[in-house]
């Protein structure tokens, strides 16, 4: 019996259809086929997992080496914007120091042809005071030492119409303001002071403020537009 049991042990072992014969007979041949096909599958999925591994492996060496690659551009991307954020800042401060200097031209150039202009506006009416106010327009003046008038001493230049004993103080200016009839008003107080004659004021203007003439109520100044 031994010879025969190691020769069906053998046959168990080595003969597939021997097997499935002497399973059959047990009721086992179906169970141990899909034993074996449930191998086959398990051998599938880990060769399936193995690529599924390696597939994960190359993306994960391929996202890596685009954020290096990333890295690198932002690294340059940022040198570029250091340059010209340097070059940008420069020309900002070349750009506002040609303004300022534009400024302080157009500046210097308002106030000339501001002054020019009044002059000539001054010449201008000239003829039309004296024959408004019925005599000669002279010009009065005085060398403010104690700063009576400005708060400073300076020269103080009005017109003066001189009209049967009456002296009248006239300015002509293109535009009036408050500061105007101010200034006006004490070089009538320093004329008085000067000459002993109290004199009549007057403002020649196409415009005046109206604060100013207001003003110009309260001080007694007489106002005529043009």
């Amino acid at each position: 019996m031994e010879p025969l049991k190691k020769r069906f042990l053998e046959l168990l072992d080595k003969d597939l259809e021997f097997r499935y014969a002497v399973a059959g007979y047990l009721g086992l041949s179906e169970i141990l086929k899909r034993l074996d096909d449930l191998s086959e599958e398990q051998v599938k999925l880990r060769e399936e997992q193995i690529s599924l591994r390696k597939e994960q492996t190359r993306i994960w060496q391929e996202i890596a080496k685009l954020r290096e690659d990333m890295t690198k551009g932002f690294e340059r991307y940022d040198k570029i914007l250091e340059k010209h954020g340097a070059e940008i800042a420069k020309l900002r401060e070349d750009m506002t120091t040609g303004f300022e200097l534009l400024r302080r031209h157009i500046d210097a150039l308002g106030a000339r042809w501001g002054l020019l202009a009044e002059e000539s506006f001054r010449k201008g009416l000239k003829s039309i005071v004296e024959e408004y106010f019925g005599g000669t327009v002279k010009k009065w003046s005085h060398h403010d030492s104690e700063g009576y008038v400005h708060g400073h001493p300076s020269i103080i230049d009005v017109d003066l119409v001189v009209r049967d004993r009456e002296h009248i103080l006239v300015e002509v200016k293109s535009s009036v303001s408050r500061g105007d009839i101010s200034e006006l008003w004490r070089i009538g107080k320093l004329y008085e002071k000067i000459k002993g004659i109290k004199p009549k004021l007057a403002i020649v203007s196409p415009y005046i403020d109206e604060k100013a003439k207001k003003l110009a109520e309260k001080f007694k100044i007489k106002i005529y537009t043009i």
